[in-house]
């Protein structure tokens, strides 16, 4: 008997643009704990405009979490329970 796994809130368009996107990969895969863009940008070797650009997608997405969202610097991300799932179904 095969089973098969659901994800709870998660649809299959959203992890059709993660696990077509390398960049978005890499800085769900990295996110283990809360981190600056300017951290993940030195981790993953991404331009920091493209890990900013990145971030916001995700976080629109529901896959992070800005812990600092009044801060206009030192913000922090981290994935949250919906980009875990994610994560784990892409790999």
């Amino acid at each position: 008997m095969v089973s098969i796994v659901m994800l709870s809130d998660v649809d299959w368009e959203i992890i059709g643009a993660i696990s077509a996107s390398g960049h978005k990969m890499k800085i769900l895969s990295i996110l283990n704990k809360p981190k600056t863009p300017k951290q993940i940008s030195t981790e993953t070797n991404l331009y920091l405009s493209h890990v900013s650009k990145n971030l916001k997608d995700l976080s629109y997405a529901g896959l992070v979490k800005c812990l600092t969202p009044k801060l206009r610097k030192g913000k922090f991300y981290v994935i949250t329970e919906k980009g875990n799932e994610v994560l784990q179904m892409l790999k």
